[in-house]
């Protein structure tokens, strides 16, 4: 059950969270200006709301060997519910894969790839994506350098 913030401290909550989840409930608490009794009710009620929806650890993409993203945007030959799903189904089972967005505009989805370089990501393109009969076309553009990365 999603609910609204209630409040500016629950916002000083999230953001002292955001900057850092693995805040102790008392460092927490003293950083935004509550008990942490007070805190910790707040944390709960925001977590139980799934406002909070989960905790993660952001880990080098390099420890896997994956040195290279690309963004490929991805036309489907048709927009019928059975290739949507064929699609939507695959990618949901590609570890390269971080991220799958649909899109408006000329493209249908936005995929965000890892992979160890150029002849992993051609592997990935031919054995995967091209494989599936639904797909049109594919455009892939090579991330240079992130200028800005943030997490929510």
């Amino acid at each position: 059950m999603t609910q609204k913030i209630a409040d500016d401290m629950d916002r000083k909550i999230l953001k002292e969270l955001i900057g850092d989840a693995r805040l102790a409930n008392n460092e927490l608490a003293e950083r935004v200006g509550l008990s942490a009794s007070a805190c910790l009710r707040r944390l709960r009620r925001l977590e139980d709301a799934e406002i909070i929806q989960g905790y993660t650890t952001l880990v080098d993409p390099a420890v896997d060997g994956w040195t290279m993203t690309a963004l490929a945007s991805i036309r489907l030959s048709r927009q019928h519910e059975d290739e949507i799903e064929m699609f939507e189904s695959a990618v949901r089972g590609w570890d390269e894969v971080i991220e799958c967005h649909l899109v408006t505009g000329s493209r249908d989805y936005v995929l965000k790839v890892m992979s160890s370089g150029l002849e992993d990501y051609e592997r990935f393109i031919k054995e995967k994506i091209a494989r599936l009969k639904c797909v049109d076309t594919i455009e892939t553009s090579f991330v240079m350098n992130t200028i800005k990365a943030r997490r929510v």
